[in-house]
C-alpha cells in the first residue's frame, strides 16, 4: 500500500527545498558580483600598497595597508624628519605603532592607554585630546627616542622599548621588515613605491586650504612658502585663478633636515608620497613629480618633467591635485 505522506512533513520538505535554493541564489549572486568586479577593473580593493625591489636575493617586496593606516604612516614619517630624525627613527616609529595600534588611532587600549602609540595620560604623555592627534603623538615619540642614546645603533626593539616600556618588548622586532620597507618610501628614498585606491566615491568636497593646513601640520610652516599680499589684491589670487590652479596645490621641494640638506629629490618624493597616502582623508586625485604622475585608481605612469601633456612636473616642485 502507498504510504500517505502527512500535510506537516510536506510542508517541512517543501520549506527545506526554498531555504537550500535561497542559499543557491546568494551564493550565485555573490559569484556574480565578484566576476564583474573582476572583470570590470574593479577587483582592486580601496588600499594602498608599498613595493620595493630591496627584498631577498632581488626580488621585490610588497606590503599592503588600509588608506587610514597609509594616511597614519605618512604623518608619523613627515613629523620624523621635519624634526630632523633619520630614516631609522622613522622605522623605530613605525614598528612601534604597528605593534601597539595597527597604525590605527584607536581610543581605547591597556588601561587609559590611546592613539597611535597607545600613551596614556596618566603617565604624563599629554591630555587625552592631545595623545588622540597623530602629529602630536608622533612628535612625543620622536622627543622621547632622541633622549635614548645610541638609538639608531640599537637593536628596534631595544630602542622601541626604551621609550614604550612595554610589557611584550619583543613584540616589536616581527615589525620590522615592514615597517623598514614603509619607511623607505615616506621619507622618499625609494621613487614611485607607494599606490593607493582610495574610493572613487565621497560625500566631501576636497578643499586647497585644508591640504595647506594639513602640510603645515605634517611637515612645518616652512614647507610653503608665504603667501605674498600682492596675490590677494591684484585679482591673481586664488579669487582670480582658473579652475585649475585653483584646485592645484603645489608644493616646492626643498631638501629635509634629515638629509642634511643635499637630497632634494628625496625632499620631493617624500612630500609625494606623502600626499598618495593621504588621498582619502584629503579627497586628492592627482600627484605629480619629477616626471611622475599618481592617478586615483590607476597608480603611477611617467609623463617626462616638460610638462607637454600638462601633468609632466620637475623635481623643483610636487604638485597635488585635488578630487573634483
Amino acid at each position: 500500500m502507498p504510504r500517505n505522506v502527512s500535510p506537516a512533513r510536506r510542508h517541512t520538505g517543501r520549506s527545506r527545498l526554498f531555504r537550500v535554493a535561497a542559499a543557491f541564489g546568494v551564493l550565485a549572486a555573490l559569484g556574480g558580483y565578484l566576476t564583474v568586479q573582476y572583470v570590470s577593473g574593479s577587483r582592486v580593493t580601496e588600499g594602498c600598497t608599498v613595493e620595493s625591489a630591496d627584498g631577498s636575493a632581488g626580488q621585490g617586496r610588497t606590503y599592503r595597508l588600509s588608506p587610514e593606516q597609509a594616511s597614519n604612516a605618512a604623518t608619523i614619517s613627515a613629523v620624523g624628519t621635519s624634526r630632523g630624525m633619520p630614516e631609522r627613527a622613522v622605522t623605530i616609529a613605525l614598528a612601534t605603532a604597528l605593534q601597539e595600534s595597527g597604525l590605527r588611532n584607536i581610543e581605547h587600549g591597556d588601561r587609559d592607554s590611546l592613539g597611535l602609540f597607545q600613551q596614556r595620560p596618566s603617565q604624563g604623555w599629554g591630555t587625552e585630546k592631545q595623545i588622540l592627534d597623530p602629529v602630536y603623538s608622533a612628535g612625543e615619540f620622536y622627543r622621547n627616542l632622541a633622549e635614548v642614546p645610541g638609538y639608531s645603533r640599537l637593536p628596534l626593539t631595544v630602542a622601541a622599548q626604551r621609550v614604550q616600556r612595554s610589557g611584550f618588548p619583543q613584540a616589536y622586532a616581527k615589525h620590522e621588515p615592514d615597517a623598514a620597507l614603509l619607511a623607505a618610501a615616506l621619507t622618499g628614498r625609494t621613487p614611485a613605491a607607494l599606490n593607493c585606491t582610495p574610493p572613487r566615491t565621497t560625500a566631501a568636497k576636497a578643499d586647497a586650504a585644508k591640504v595647506r593646513a594639513e602640510l603645515v601640520r605634517a611637515f612645518g610652516k616652512d614647507v610653503l612658502p608665504a603667501e605674498r599680499p600682492s596675490a590677494r589684491r591684484d585679482g591673481k589670487g586664488a579669487a582670480g585663478a582658473s579652475a585649475t590652479a585653483a584646485r592645484t596645490v603645489s608644493v616646492p621641494v626643498r631638501a629635509a633636515r634629515a638629509s642634511g640638506g643635499g637630497d632634494a629629490p628625496r625632499r620631493g618624493w617624500e612630500l609625494a608620497h606623502w600626499a598618495v597616502a593621504r588621498s582619502e582623508a584629503l579627497h586628492l586625485d592627482e600627484v605629480a613629480y619629477a616626471g611622475r604622475v599618481w592617478k586615483a585608481g590607476e597608480g603611477w605612469r611617467t609623463v617626462g618633467t616638460d610638462g607637454a601633456d600638462g601633468k609632466g612636473s620637475g623635481t623643483g616642485e610636487v604638485r597635488i591635485g585635488l578630487a573634483p
